[in-house]
């Protein structure tokens, strides 16, 4: 009879105390991150930035896993996939996310779904870009133009349902002009044929854009963001330039499957929230052009769902489609 009595009171702790103690013991082995990109980009450096951190912070490995393919969609899917536990992350860039829902058929996962939001953990600027042979020094005098020329004016992006492709069709939609789409196999090719001046426009992640305009190659006329970029002070806002409400930007932000425990979560954001305050990594964001992100667990939430309400619109519009 005692030995059942302790065996009882142990089970009663166990539920009593097994919530928080399980939440003060995450992590306690490898978490893998999975970055549903190749490595190299700007994707999986902030990842890997994020990572070393959290490695640091909690004693535990923190390991990339790049699973590239299918515009994110296979990476994405092994997060959704994965045991709700907190050791499998998913840190991606905006399409598996919030914009391959309307692009792709056939998606494998529902992303409204299949996640729980942790943190926006940066942004990067998209800029407006053009050779310096077009005669437009801002957005209101690249407008005139493409009206003046209806369907002649090409912009260039890194493929069908990137970023800077819809940030394309979201200038298009609310300024009411007609340019063409032109996709590339990636934003390297895209930018060379910008610089050679085979395609006259282009949306690119600042990263890419800032050492072509130091070298003056490119002209850099409005920022997609809705503030300037840090590290083009001077160049003003789609928004600024006579498109008010425009706002198109590239950003990065880690997910856990569905389910995940609310105390493993909350540990999550917390520390992520002060790594992201940390000065050192500030400072390396920065020099990357990225920002920190700093929204976090359900006001993360809901950025994705304006975010995603915001593409599937234009997505709709452009009658965009990937099989």
């Amino acid at each position: 009879m005692e030995l059942y009595r302790r065996a009882l009171l142990i089970a009663l702790g166990a539920l009593l105390f097994g919530g928080p103690a399980t939440a003060q013991a995450y992590p306690s082995r490898v978490v893998k991150i999975v970055v549903p990109y190749p490595a190299g980009g700007s994707n999986d450096i902030i990842a890997r930035i994020l990572a070393q951190k959290l490695n640091e912070r909690t004693g535990q490995p923190f390991l990339i896993e790049n699973r590239g393919g299918a515009g994110g969609n296979i990476g994405a899917d092994v997060v959704a996939t994965s045991e709700a536990d907190g050791y499998t992350l998913l840190l991606t860039a905006p399409p598996p996310l919030t914009i391959n829902a309307a692009l792709y058929k056939n998606l494998p996962y529902d992303p409204a779904k299949a996640f729980a939001p942790v943190a926006l953990v940066a942004s990067v600027p998209i800029v407006l870009a053009v050779h310096p042979s077009v005669e437009a020094n801002n957005v209101k005098e690249l407008i005139a133009l493409a009206k003046a020329k209806p369907g002649t004016l090409n912009f260039g992006s890194s493929g069908n349902g990137s970023t800077n492709h819809l940030a394309g069709e979201l200038l298009k939609s609310m300024a009411g002009i007609d340019i063409v789409h032109l996709p590339y196999r990636g934003a390297a090719p895209a930018m060379n044929d910008l610089i050679a001046g085979h395609i006259p426009v282009m949306f690119d992640n600042i990263p890419a854009v800032l050492p072509q305009v130091q070298g003056k190659a490119i002209k850099a006329i409005a920022v997609g963001g809705a503030k300037r970029a840090t590290a083009l002070p001077d160049v003003p806002t789609v928004a600024e330039s006579g498109v008010p409400g425009f706002e198109a930007s590239a950003w990065f932000g880690l997910v856990a499957p569905a389910k995940t425990p609310a105390p493993v979560l909350a540990k999550l954001e917390g520390e992520v929230d002060a790594i992201l305050k940390m000065p050192d990594v500030q400072k390396r964001f920065t020099e990357l052009g990225a920002e920190p992100g700093n929204i976090l667990g359900a006001a993360f939430g809901k950025f994705l769902a304006d975010e995603t309400a915001k593409w599937t619109k234009i997505i709709q519009s452009s009658g965009a489609t990937i099989n």
